[in-house]
C-alpha cells in the first residue's frame, strides 16, 4: 500500500515529495527551506530530530539520507517500528536513480516531470568551463570538498575539476596555504552549509589573483527538482564571477 503520511529529514527530499505530492507529506526538519509555503509539522533538524514528535505523527513513511542524518537517529525511528527509505547518493546518476525508486516505488507516485527535466538535463554533453576549483564548505577551520561527494561528481560533469578530489577524505579539514598549493583556477564558495556570502569568505582568497564564485548551496548539493536548474545556474555564476 502506497503510503500517506510522510516525514522527511531531508530538505531536498522535502522539495522532491513536495513538488510531487504536496499533501503527502505530514512532518519535515527545521532545515526544510522548499517550497516556502511548505505547512507541516517541524520535527527538529536533521542531526537533532525528536523521534518522539516523529512517532508522534504516524508516519507510513519517514526519509532520510546516509549523509545528513545520524545513523543512531535512523536506528531510533527503526527500533520504534517505523518505515525508513533512506537514499546515498554519492553521483548525480545515483541522486536521479534513488529519486525515482523514491517517488515512484516507495511513495507508489507517478514519475514528475521536473524528474524527466532532471534527468535530461544531466544526460547532456553541453559543457561547462574546464577549469580547477577548491569549494570549501566551512571556516574555523576550513573544510573542503574531497574525494566521492555528490556534489564533486555535479562539479565533474560541468568540466570542473575539484583539487581535493583525491584526498584520502571526503570533507578533509586544510589550510589556506594548502589551498594555495594546488593552485586552483578559482574558489567556488557555497552558501550552506557554512552561509558563505559577498562579505564572508571571498577576503581570505582576495589577494590570490583569481576569481571568486559565491553560488548557490542548493544548486550544488540538494538533488530534487533544483536539479533542471542547477547546470545553468552554476555555470552562470562563475561565469559572472570570472568577469568581475
Amino acid at each position: 500500500m502506497s503510503p500517506s503520511r510522510v516525514v522527511s529529514l531531508v530538505p531536498s527530499l522535502t522539495e522532491s515529495i513536495a513538488a510531487t505530492a504536496p499533501g503527502l507529506l505530514v512532518g519535515a526538519t527545521d532545515w526544510c527551506t522548499h517550497p516556502a509555503d511548505l505547512d507541516v509539522v517541524r520535527i527538529g533538524g536533521t542531526k537533532n530530530p525528536r523521534v518522539d514528535d516523529i512517532v508522534a505523527l504516524q508516519p507510513d513513511l519517514v526519509v532520510a539520507n546516509e549523509e545528513e542524518n545520524r545513523a543512531p537517529d535512523i536506528a531510533a525511528l527503526r527500533d520504534r517500528g517505523l518505515n525508513l527509505v533512506v537514499t546515498s547518493p554519492v553521483t548525480v546518476a545515483e541522486a536521479l536513480d534513488q529519486l525515482d525508486d523514491l517517488l515512484t516505488v516507495a511513495c507508489g507516485l507517478d514519475r514528475p516531470d521536473w524528474l524527466v527535466q532532471a534527468r535530461a538535463a544531466w544526460h547532456s554533453t553541453v559543457p561547462g568551463p574546464t577549469m580547477s576549483a577548491v569549494i570549501p564548505i566551512w571556516r574555523r577551520p576550513w573544510m573542503v570538498l574531497g574525494r566521492d561527494t555528490f556534489a564533486g561528481d555535479l562539479l565533474a560533469r560541468l568540466d570542473i575539476e575539484n583539487v581535493f578530489a583525491h584526498h584520502d577524505e571526503r570533507y578533509p579539514t586544510v589550510s589556506l596555504d594548502e589551498i594555495r598549493r594546488h593552485e586552483p583556477d578559482i574558489v567556488l564558495l557555497p552558501d550552506e552549509p557554512y552561509r558563505f556570502g559577498p562579505s564572508d569568505g571571498p577576503e581570505a582568497f582576495a589577494d590570490w589573483g583569481i576569481p571568486i564564485a559565491c553560488i548557490s548551496g542548493r544548486h550544488l548539493t540538494w538533488y530534487g527538482p533544483s536539479l533542471v536548474e542547477a547546470r545553468a545556474v552554476i555555470i552562470d555564476g562563475i561565469a559572472a564571477a570570472a568577469t568581475v
